[in-house]
């Protein structure tokens, strides 16, 4: 039954950073993870960025297309006051 047991012993008799690889890989990963996502949410704000900037492109050209007219200005009404 001891001989399946892992001991610490047993696993230093190996290279001395294979303790350590476990970790190392994991770490890597996350960060090509945490990269790959970051390059994700920075191609999305471009792209959002071009729309908006092409929409704000179309609206200034539409507004110097169209004149301008000035709003009307309402009639106010007249008040009303009781003498008392």
């Amino acid at each position: 039954m001891k001989e399946f047991l892992p001991t610490l012993r047993g696993a230093s008799r190996g290279a001395p950073n294979s303790i350590f690889k476990g970790d190392q890989t994991r770490s890597q990963l996350i960060k090509n993870e945490l990269a790959s996502a970051r390059a994700a949410n920075d191609a999305k704000t471009a792209r959002l960025r071009a729309l908006r900037l092409e929409k704000e492109r179309q609206d200034e050209a539409a507004a110097a297309v169209k004149p301008a007219i000035a709003p009307l200005k309402e009639k106010r009404k007249p008040i009303r006051r009781i003498s008392g």
